[in-house]
């Protein structure tokens, strides 16, 4: 089992930033060269793909609603993930979850591909 906690949610204005973390544990973490993504779903809506690096930080992909202000990294030493929102927009507010898969990034858009989910938190930008 692998569990994942986000944190670095909270309240922003337009045009601000925020940074989200996700700290990765469980015993089987390191066994496996997981791919971690960032998903975000508002009310009424679907959850839907926000961002995906591979293991290594070699492979990065953006939904293109935030492609430019927002970016992927990780700190595998620290078995952590972060997600540097700039440019914050109202339509970003949505809880934001973290997951990993060992699928390769042709899949990661998809939430089936995700193996573990973190519980989510709340990123809410005001006009």
């Amino acid at each position: 089992q692998v569990q994942l906690v986000e944190s670095g949610g909270g309240l922003a204005q337009a045009g601000g930033s925020l940074r989200l973390s996700c700290a990765a544990s469980g015993r089987t973490f390191n066994n496996y060269a997981y791919a971690m993504g960032w998903f975000r779903q508002a009310p009424g809506k679907e959850r839907e793909f926000v961002a995906g690096i591979s293991w290594s930080g070699d492979i990065q992909r953006y939904a293109d609603s935030v492609k430019g202000r927002f970016t992927i990294s990780r700190d595998n030493a620290k078995n952590t993930g972060y997600l540097q929102m700039n440019s914050l927009k109202p339509e970003d507010t949505a809880i934001y979850y973290c997951a990993v898969t060992t699928r390769a990034f042709y899949y990661w858009m998809g939430s089936g591909a995700y193996d573990f989910w973190g519980q989510g938190t709340q990123v809410t930008v005001s006009s």
